[in-house]
């Protein structure tokens, strides 16, 4: 199948060429008839598979010749909205369409300016619209197509309410767009009362992960987690480094400590204003920094093609977090390395990881840093994770802290 298959627009086939995409990808094929045809859609996909461009081209080209706001985006993230605002430019460059941008942490005096001046298509987070709406400088009711992008994380991030409030606020006819990770609970309990018999359509099945992105464990003791980090950088070919932490107060310590050592280091948390965050990232796109450490906000949205290696610094206590994390590197069809620190108090979380992977991540023992020992058995030795544990309960389903450390440090090994 070609892009000429999916759309018959001139202006969006030229956009399609300029910007290098020769094959459609799997969400792309499955989910763009279905939009063109009006259905609702509920899309499920990972990161990086293209689901941007699977709402966007139907929804602009559904709106070419039309006049006034047409199509709404609502994704959690600043970062993510602004970068699904940038896909649609480039995809509406040569379409006579108007692409807005309304995030919070930035002026709104501009906001109210542009809103005023009038879009055909705005993306959004719910936050900040909702401050609009309720000020008068922006009306939904010529809305046609709602895309709701990442709605397992905009309910994560409990803005629920602000989502209702905009769906108020909609044309009752309209056209609904869903794409989510994930499919919990409440993202399909949404999906069935806001849409219209939507079609279903999955890419992939939740929490797979990219085929080229190169996963290892490493196993470290806490307190050398900075030196591990600073002895991969200094003597392994990382070029363009994303280092996950948990907290934010982690990432900042972490930054000072590899600021010291000479590496070039940037950091990106929600304690950070707009303009800084900004800031840090254009710096990493560019290449200007080697490393950007960052919490949480940065594991959705982030489009950068060139990551060469994520590092779990600290391991995410939600497998699906761990997907979203890694699916940072191996963009755009590239190859990458993902690489997790395994403390002991970490060992329940990597096994709920595997779990739901369904196998073992492949170890990888350094002398001098494991917490343990020699504890990372070769790849020969790896075992299949549905193997039922020596204490009779599957992996993953105990906790750390009811273990001992022999016990912790035997389970490890073994697999």
């Amino acid at each position: 199948m070609t892009f000429q298959e999916l759309t018959s627009a001139p202006a969006l086939l030229r956009a399609v060429e300029e910007l290098g995409w020769q094959h459609p990808t799997p969400i792309q094929r499955k989910a763009i008839p279905i939009a063109k045809s009006g259905r609702d859609v509920v899309g499920i996909a990972q990161t990086g598979t293209g689901k941007t461009a699977a709402f966007l081209l139907p929804a602009l080209e559904r709106q070419l010749g039309e006049e006034g706001l047409g199509t709404l985006v609502l994704c959690p993230t600043r970062e993510l909205a602004q970068q699904v605002a940038a896909d649609a430019r480039e995809l509406a460059k040569h379409a006579e369409l108007f692409v807005g941008e309304i995030v919070g942490g930035m002026p709104m005096r501009p906001q109210i300016r542009d809103l005023r001046a009038g879009f055909d298509v705005i993306v959004a987070t719910p936050g900040r619209l909702i401050d609009h709406l309720e000020r008068g400088n922006v009306r939904l009711d010529t809305v046609k197509t709602l895309v709701l992008d990442e709605a397992d994380r905009m309910l994560d991030m409990g803005f629920r309410p602000q989502i209702e409030d905009v769906l108020r606020r909609l044309p009752r006819q309209r056209q609904t767009m869903l794409f989510s990770a994930t499919m919990p609970n409440g993202v399909h309990a949404l999906a069935l009362r806001i849409m219209a018999d939507p079609e279903w359509v999955e890419a992939a099945p939740p929490a797979t992960l990219v085929d080229k992105v190169e996963q290892r464990v490493y196993s470290v003791r806490a307190e050398r987690k900075p030196a591990l980090l600073i002895e991969l950088l200094t003597h392994e070919h990382w070029d363009q480094v994303l280092v996950f932490t948990a907290t934010k107060v982690g990432a900042d310590t972490l930054v000072t400590r590899l600021q010291r050592e000479g590496v070039s280091v940037d950091v990106l948390h929600g304690d950070r204003d707009q303009k800084e965050r900004r800031r840090a990232l254009d710096a990493f796109t560019d290449g200007r920094v080697r490393v950007l450490v960052a919490t949480d906000v940065a594991q959705r949205g982030l489009d950068i093609e060139g990551i060469s290696h994520v590092v779990n610094y600290d391991v995410p206590r939600n497998p699906e977090d761990y997907v979203h994390r890694i699916g940072r590197t191996a963009r755009a069809g590239a190859s990458g390395i993902a690489v997790t620190f395994v403390s002991a108090r970490d060992l329940g979380a990597l096994r709920s990881i595997e779990l739901e992977l369904g196998g073992r991540l492949p170890r990888v023992s350094m002398p001098g840093y494991d917490y343990d020992g020699d504890i990372a058995a070769p790849a020969a030795e790896a075992k299949p994770l549905a193997q039922v544990s020596r204490t009779g309960g599957r992996m993953g389903t105990r906790r750390a802290s009811d273990l001992s450390p022999a016990q912790l440090a035997e389970l490890l090994k073994t697999g």
